[in-house]
Parts: C-alpha cells; structure tokens; sequence
C-alpha cells in the first residue's frame, strides 16, 4: 500500500523520544534467554509489572541452569503479579528444561527450533530472533494486530495471519520497528476502546475514524 510507509514514518518520528518498550530494552543485552524469558511474562500484563518482575526475576536467577533450580511455587511467588502467573510458571520452566536438555543451555536461533518448543508461539519467537539475535522477523503483537486492521492494511482475525499479510506490504527494513511503533501508539492513542482519534497523527490515513470497539 502507498500509505504504509508514510504512517510508519510519521509515527517513527512522533515517538522518537518517548521511552522504548521492555522487550526493546531488555534485549539490548543481547541475552537470548532473558529476551524469551520477558517476554513469557509480558503476556496479558502492563509493560511496567512485566519490567519491575523480570528485573526481580533475573536478580534471583538469570541463567536457564539457574531457573531450572528454582522451585515451581517459587517461580509462581516471583511471576505472582503478572496474571496467570501459575501457567506462566510451567511454561517458564518447561522451555528451559528443554533449552538445557535438548539445546545445551543456548536459546535456538531459528524459527522452526524455537516454534517447535512447547509454550513459545511465533510473537515471542519472533522478538527472540529480531531483537536477541538481530534476524529478520515480524513480531505481531495484539497493538500490531488491531492498528493494521484499523488502517486497513489488512482483513485478518488473529496475529498470526497478520504477520503473514504485513510481510506482503511493509518494508523489510521496518519490520522490527513497527512492532517498537505500534506498541507505543497502541498504548497512548490507537487504545483498543474508544482510540484518542482527535490527537491522532495518522488520522487522515485511517478508516476508521472513531470506533468504539477494539477492531
């Protein structure tokens, strides 16, 4: 589409100062597992609590040896603030069981390896290879989701789909950024309920102007 790249561009610019989301920072360690990691938590949780637990996470155990040593209801006290903290859990420990038993404490660094793990989907698969390992990814989140459809980059019912579709559409080189981009402007305008329209920057290259409800 002719406009994809003018609204990206417009919104790079319009949040160029503001503060990057947890995953963009936390992967500027270059630490694959605690990438995979934080993002495991970040699921249905403010970008803040997923932040203040990782960080309280990594300073008990921030190797895979490490949390596989932690006890399951340890873990669970630890993640107790996210939501869903006894799946998260499972999940946490079973990947990293897997990870030291089958990868020799290395997170995989392709798609197929890191999808063939039990509890990492392809956004979090994604983030792994596109901020940790510097790979060329698509991380489709639920604020990448709905902003697409809202500009009516495409017609799509889960993230999955949409990442296939933008990859169609959006230029190779923004394909980690718009996921940084979307995030901020799903967070502070493009809301999932009754969107700040009025102060909108892309306005004039959206659809739907003034909906009330998430799509």
């Amino acid at each position: 589409m002719k406009d994809t790249l003018k609204v990206i561009k417009i919104l790079e610019k319009y949040y160029k100062n503001y503060r990057r989301p947890t995953l963009r920072r936390t992967s500027k360690e270059k630490n694959p597992y605690k990438t995979l990691i934080t993002c495991l938590i970040s699921l249905r949780v403010q970008d803040a609590t997923t932040e203040r637990v990782s960080s309280n996470l990594f300073k008990i155990a921030d190797t895979p040896k490490k949390i596989s040593k932690l006890s399951l209801k340890r873990l669970e006290k630890i993640l107790y603030s996210t939501g869903y903290y006894k799946q998260k859990a499972k999940t946490i420990k079973y990947v990293t069981n897997v990870i030291l038993k089958k990868y020799k404490g290395k997170v995989p660094n392709t798609e197929e390896e890191l999808l063939s793990i039990k509890g990492i989907g392809r956004k979090t698969a994604n983030i792994v290879l596109s901020f940790a390992y510097n790979k060329l990814a698509l991380p489709v989140d639920v604020n990448v989701h709905r902003i697409a459809n809202r500009l009516n980059w495409v017609k799509t019912k889960n993230a999955d789909k949409t990442e296939l579709e933008l990859k169609k559409i959006v230029p190779k080189s923004y394909w980690r950024d718009i996921n940084t981009i979307f995030i901020l402007f799903g967070k502070s305008i493009c809301v999932p309920v009754s969107p700040f329209c009025s102060k909108c920057p892309v306005k004039r290259y959206c659809k739907r102007i003034g909906v009330k409800k998430s799509r």
